[in-house]
């Protein structure tokens, strides 16, 4: 099996239309890590995916009454564009069947380079059952996205490149893995030439197809297939793909969400190129590893396989990445209701960047707050969860909880118990530095009860802050003074539409 992959990689024409990608070092990671990390650059191809080679080679080889037929593929959206292009390049008609949730850059692209797109399904499995019923109502090819041996042939090229550009000792690479095209071509042929060579593929948590099949010593079909990665979002491993993954992939590691966006900012603080969720498999799988068998002084590539993002996702991806390096913890605390306890609650934090607050004052007797507290490692998140408890502070950590991530942080609040009375609300911008809310809460806390408070750190220059007092009629004229002394921007916004709709 290895000489027939071999012979078909060294023969694959995939330079008609792709490009030799770059062999990088990243030197951000490379020193936090403490190893040689590399990163092969597929994200500069011209479709920002490696997918370009697999589906060229697969269609350069058809005959004439093959391309006069047409080809139909089914895509989340990298193998679409590459398929798209090649068609193009080649003259042969594309019909293009896509999950209704893969994102817009991706189906727009595969239009604008000509193909025809039909949104079919939720995920994957959904649009390469409608593909397969459209070959046999029309005849057409199909081009698979990774279980073919001219696709795995083609993707494997990337393994040549690497094994030419790095002379060096290679201990591993990480490979992203969703059907396993990619993985397979890369094993085979590196295995052939330098079998020391671990390879090592990196699953979704949620898409962990070839893990669970490696697991089970046969192909299994995932019940569920989350798509936040949506490049990968298979739910059973190609079988072609498992034959190669069973004989010569050495492991798979599975990585969450928030390890994913914090390899995407990994990714970008090095190179300044923004990756989608699939193409950061690599590099998240790289740090569980390293972490977890203390690895040092190695030469470790993985694959940036991808840029197809929709900008919109990145607002999501840059929340949850300080999530995943672990340098922020999510709590629950419950507070006396009375001046002075924010100050007090958050002396109790010590030095610790508080990175958000909400509040909404709740009855007389207690508040709950809702808090992200910047730490520098797992084990700083447990000392500050003690060291709270310690001060009787009732805690609940909430970090790994899906719903505080996802939801409950932002519906943190809500409309005021008819028993709040003289609430006026403010509008305040300060410096963003270390410090600077402590400050503000100092200044503030003392003199009236804060009846509600909303704060999140967005790495701007100027922090923003929402805050609600119980000023008594009798004292109105004395805020405006009392925040002047205070010597940051304020607005009043006891009057906005907002305020009154959602939260007066």
């Amino acid at each position: 099996m290895p000489d027939r992959y071999i012979k078909k990689i060294l023969k694959a024409r995939v330079y008609d239309v792709a490009v030799e990608t770059p062999l990088e070092e990243a030197k951000g990671l490379s020193e936090r890590l403490k190893n040689r990390i590399l990163l092969k650059r597929e994200d500069e191809q011209p479709v920002f995916s490696f997918k370009l080679r697999g589906a060229y080679n697969k269609m350069v080889q058809l005959s004439e009454e093959e391309r006069a037929c047409g080809v139909v593929a089914a895509s989340a959206g990298n193998h679409a564009q590459g398929v798209a292009m090649s068609a193009k390049t080649l003259g042969i008609k594309a019909t293009i069947v896509m999950p209704k949730t893969t994102p817009d850059v991706k189906v727009n692209n595969v239009r604008r380079l000509g193909g025809k797109v039909v949104l079919h399904g939720d995920a994957y499995d959904d649009a390469s059952a409608h593909a397969k019923k459209l070959v046999e109502e029309k005849g057409m090819t199909y081009v698979h996205p990774f279980d073919d041996p001219d696709v795995i042939a083609g993707q494997g090229t990337v393994a040549m490149e690497i094994l030419r550009q790095e002379s060096g000792p290679i201990n591993a690479i990480f490979v992203p893995v969703g059907g396993g095209g990619l993985i397979a071509g890369i094993a085979a042929y590196v295995k052939y030439l330098r079998p020391e060579t671990k390879i090592i593929g990196v699953e979704s948590e949620d898409s962990a197809c070839l893990y669970e099949a490696m697991k089970a010593g046969e192909r299994v079909i995932l019940p569920q297939v989350g798509i936040f990665a949506d490049g990968v979002a298979v739910a059973q491993i190609g079988e072609k793909t498992f034959e190669v993954a069973q004989r010569y992939v050495d492991e798979v590691i599975t990585v969450s969400t928030d390890e994913i966006c914090a390899a995407i900012k990994d990714i970008y603080d090095d190179t300044r190129s923004i990756c989608e969720p699939a193409g950061a498999l690599g590099v998240a799988g790289m740090k569980k590893y390293v972490a977890r068998d203390g690895i040092a002084d190695q030469t470790l590539i993985a694959i940036d396989s991808g840029a197809n993002v929709n900008f919109d996702r990145l607002r999501h991806i840059a929340e949850r990445s300080e999530l995943g390096e672990k340098r922020e913890a999510i709590i629950a605390a419950r507070i006396p209701e009375k001046p002075g306890s924010f100050r007090k609650f958050c002396s109790a934090l010590g030095k610790r960047n508080i990175t958000e607050f909400n509040y909404r004052y709740s009855d007389n007797d207690q508040a709950i707050v809702f808090a992200g507290i910047q730490t520098k490692a797992e084990a700083d998140r447990n000392d500050l969860i003690n060291e709270l408890q310690d001060k009787q502070y009732e805690v609940a950590d909430l970090t790994d909880n899906e719903i505080a991530k996802i939801h409950v942080r932002y519906m943190v609040g809500g409309h005021a118990p008819e028993s709040l009375e003289n609430e006026v609300i403010y509008r305040f911008e300060f410096p963003e530095r270390p410090g600077a809310l402590m400050n503000f809460l100092s200044k503030l806390g003392g003199k009236w009860n804060i009846s509600m408070f909303h704060y999140r750190n967005h790495g701007a220059a100027y922090g923003r802050v929402l805050v609600g007092m119980q000023v008594p009629e009798g004292e109105r004229d004395q805020v405006g003074a009392f925040l002047e002394e205070i010597g940051y921007n304020y607005w009043e916004e006891t009057d906005n539409t907002a305020y009154q709709l959602f939260l007066g």
